[in-house]
């Protein structure tokens, strides 16, 4: 295994209580969309503590629309997970073996990247939508411990000034039409569909709003902007802004997220959750500089961050000036401590791709 990974895998593991995992001990664990980028870790974090957790089952539901990864196929050929190709809008749940005994169901089927949803605008909607629903008619009956819905930070659209940072009871500012809107507003419409669920059968549902992650496991030609300036510093390519540089972000290193993700898991109540780092909120210029530094540590890079404009007409469109949460809540009641700063983090991701092959990061 990849050190990086060992490394952030263990960390993970540290980080969750005693009560956490107990709470997955003799359960199975079915996960849609795991073949993406935050399937990385959450599948190898169960895999490898899979016998110190008691999981009895890892199910691996994905369609594989956008490719099939190397560590993927590893796993599954050495059964330690079991991977189901499965449209999560047209196939029958029910059909899966194990399917039935899930104690835990993690829904992140869905496209993420921008590049791809626009590709892709109805099947992202209807993974968000019509897949959501399925699952949660087939899993309403059943006595399942928690089921976590993947929403994300962009139901907040582009919030207004005096909502930044954005606490969870922000309503939003979304475009319900325009190059966005197929990912932002399924999103929205998800979580009202887990709310209603949660009215009307007591569902044990909980929902993650996931703000910027990066790191391992985040394919290169992902064309998110930590993916873009990764591969830039990897083919010893200058860092190309299709901007100005001064949208501001807060970005999350992929093992903080997947510990937030785990907690919102197993905590025991309905409730929402902005999982990501709280700060520094830095400029996509600052982001561009960050790399170049830890380039030049890791892989001698001599290349520089420039500006241009790009092709497509619609890149910036929609796109929020500003994302930075508070996650106060999730500190309070998960114990939620993000612990890798940004510097800290684009230095592991990259030592991370120094260590992997080309077919390995893109694919």
């Amino acid at each position: 295994m990849n050190t990086i990974v060992r490394q952030d895998l263990q960390r993970i593991y540290d980080a969750l209580s005693e009560r956490e995992r107990a709470a997955l001990r003799d359960s199975s664990v079915l996960i849609t969309g795991c073949a993406g980028f935050l399937g990385f870790y959450l599948v190898q974090f169960l895999a490898a503590f899979r016998g110190s957790l008691g999981i009895r089952r890892i199910i691996g539901l994905d369609n594989f629309k956008t490719g099939f990864p190397l560590w993927l196929k590893r796993l599954a050929d050495a059964r330690e997970v079991e991977l189901v190709g499965f449209n999560i809008v047209t196939d029958d749940i029910s059909r899966v073996p194990g399917a039935s005994e899930a104690a835990y169901i993690l829904h992140m089927a869905s496209i993420a990247s921008p590049l791809f949803y626009r590709k892709y605008p109805i099947e992202t909607l209807d993974a968000n939508v019509e897949g959501l629903r399925r699952l949660l008619g087939y899993y309403h009956e059943r006595p399942i411990r928690g089921f976590a819905f993947f929403s994300s930070s962009e139901v907040y659209g582009d919030p207004a000034p005096e909502w930044i940072p954005t606490p969870e009871t922000y309503r939003g500012n979304v475009s319900c039409q325009g190059p966005r809107a197929c990912y932002d507003e399924a999103k929205r419409f998800g979580e009202t569909l887990c709310y209603l669920y949660h009215q009307k059968y007591a569902m044990p549902l909980r929902i993650i709003r996931p703000f910027n992650n990066y790191g391992p496991g985040m394919r290169l030609n992902d064309a998110r902007v930590p993916a873009d300036f990764a591969r830039a510093v990897y083919e010893g390519r200058d860092i190309v802004m299709f901007s100005d540089g001064t949208p501001t972000r807060t970005f999350c290193y992929i093992s903080d997220a997947v510990t937030g993700y785990l907690k919102v898991l197993l905590h025991k109540e309905y409730d929402t959750f902005n999982i990501g780092m709280d700060k520094p909120e830095i400029s996509i210029r600052e982001l561009a500089a960050i790399y170049c530094e830890a380039g030049r540590e890791v892989f001698g890079y001599t290349g520089k961050a420039s500006f241009s404009v790009s092709e497509d007409g619609e890149y910036l469109t929609n796109s929020p000036n500003r994302r930075c949460p508070v996650i106060a809540k999730a500190r309070e009641l998960l114990g939620y401590a993000p612990q890798v700063d940004v510097r800290q983090g684009v230095r592991l991701f990259l030592n991370f791709i120094r260590e992997s092959s080309r077919e390995e990061l893109l694919w």
